[in-house]
């Protein structure tokens, strides 16, 4: 009878430590994930009463569904959301564009989920022409925004521009709609609604060479710690973009897909 006792009770430790052992695997359990941003129009919104909405939470959301974790959104000025994921201090970024430097600093999503026009607004009765020769633009006064990526022919021009910095796509209109700059560079989707906001619809214009397409991705520390997070959320949104929903979402949303 005692050895049938130790036996039962031998076999419930090993029961209860095998129990420890898986919820402690990884991916064993639900998780919550911190995710960030900065107000991109259509990608990435707080509503007055607290709630985010746009293209990006709505991916980000339905993948975490598939994945059953739970999702924590936050909103940041844009230099700061992308330094939370650079530090690890946050999960996912919503909505960068890649270049080398934030190549080498967070882990890009396989896939991109938007994309933007970069282009450069001016006042309508400047009447400045640019055919994507930037040494002619020298002596142009330049403002482009905070901690945004421009692509790799602006970045290696930009030592040699009179280049100054905005905060917000409204400071960047307003300087030029008061003759502080000759050029905002800032893309479309972020800047038509601020044009209507502010009534400078008529007044500025988008020059029609474009800067640079670029895309818009989902971002990840650059630690092993979320190595399996990103592989995951790969997995899951690859099939969601294989499935024709990117597709849907962004035609619900008026953002432009890959």
């Amino acid at each position: 009878m005692l050895r049938c006792v130790l036996l039962l009770r031998v076999e419930h430790l090993a029961m209860v430590a095998g129990l420890a052992l898986l919820c402690c695997a990884p991916g064993a359990g639900a998780r919550e994930w911190l995710v960030v941003g900065s107000h991109f129009e259509k990608v990435f919104e707080r509503a007055a009463g607290g709630d985010f909405g746009g293209m990006g939470p709505e991916i980000v959301r339905a993948v975490a569904r598939q994945m059953h974790d739970t999702v924590r959104f936050e909103l940041y000025p844009w230099p700061r959301a992308q330094a939370l994921i650079i530090q690890g201090k946050a999960d996912i970024l919503v909505g960068p564009y890649q270049s080398a430097e934030r190549l080498a600093q967070m882990a890009f999503s396989e896939r991109a989920f938007y994309q933007d026009e970069m282009v450069f607004y001016s006042r309508a009765q400047a009447n400045l022409r640019w055919d994507g020769d930037y040494a002619s633009l020298r002596n142009k006064r330049i403002v482009i925004l905070n901690g945004w990526a421009y692509g790799a022919e602006f970045a290696a021009a930009s030592a040699r521009l009179n280049i100054s910095i905005a905060n917000s796509v409204e400071n960047g209109l307003l300087m030029v709609a008061h003759q502080r700059v000759d050029l905002f560079a800032t893309n479309r989707r972020n800047t038509e609604p601020w044009l209507a906001t502010l009534k400078l619809g008529l007044e500025l214009r988008p020059l029609p060479k474009v800067i640079e397409i670029q895309d818009g991705y989902f971002a990840f520390p650059r630690k092993a710690s979320h190595e399996e997070l990103r592989a995951r959320f790969n997995q899951a949104f690859n099939a969601l973009v294989d499935s024709g929903e990117l597709k849907k979402l962004g035609l619900r949303f008026g953002v432009s897909t890959p």
